[in-house]
């Protein structure tokens, strides 16, 4: 079974993006290797103002599936990649139950918390760039229940940049009492 991975770069006071969705915080990182962590995925999956966003640098996204969460986008104006308007939980049980890479949850703090509720992410792993933002796209939207995680493993760059790696553990009996609504 494919693992879904919420690999997404963050500030250190929980930001995956600036107040006008900019990401210009994010500066690169030389000891990083961007394409090894890339090469790990043959999915992505991402909310429509994450893929709008993304797709406004140019980014094409070469040779990876790319399935994005949206019931207003429509499939036919954006040939080459899968819209899911309906049934989302669904689709993504099944691209787990495929044969291939792991599916990388590509940005968005909503699309996150909802596949989170449906327990279908298995990690969690910011690069928490060492930047306050202030303001702006949190890493985790609305939460609507609680999650232990934990710390598979860490790196710390040369920049200050520190990618953690955490296993996302179901809710126990004992949590469900702390849930809020």
């Amino acid at each position: 079974m494919r693992s879904v991975r919420y690999q997404v770069a963050c500030s250190l006071d929980g930001f995956i993006a600036g107040p006008d969705d900019d990401f210009d915080w994010i500066t690169p990182e030389p000891a990083f290797d961007f394409g090894a962590l890339y090469a790990q995925f043959d999915t992505l999956l991402m909310g429509r103002r994450t893929y709008e966003v993304v797709r406004a640098t140019g980014e094409s996204f070469r040779g990876k599936q790319i399935v994005v969460a949206s019931r207003t986008m429509r499939a036919e104006e954006h040939p080459g990649i899968e819209v899911v308007g309906d049934d989302l939980e669904m689709r993504i049980r099944e691209l787990r139950a495929e044969s291939g890479r792991d599916i990388w949850l590509y940005g968005g703090g909503a699309l996150f918390s909802q596949v989170l509720e449906w327990d279908l992410v298995d990690t969690v792993e910011p690069a928490i760039i060492p930047i306050l933002l202030g303001h702006g796209v949190p890493l985790v939207g609305s939460p609507t229940m609680r999650r232990r995680l934990k710390l598979m493993d860490h790196h710390v760059y040369p920049s200050g940049m520190i990618v953690l790696e955490y296993g996302v553990r179901a809710l126990s009996e004992s949590d469900s009492a702390s849930v809020t609504a």
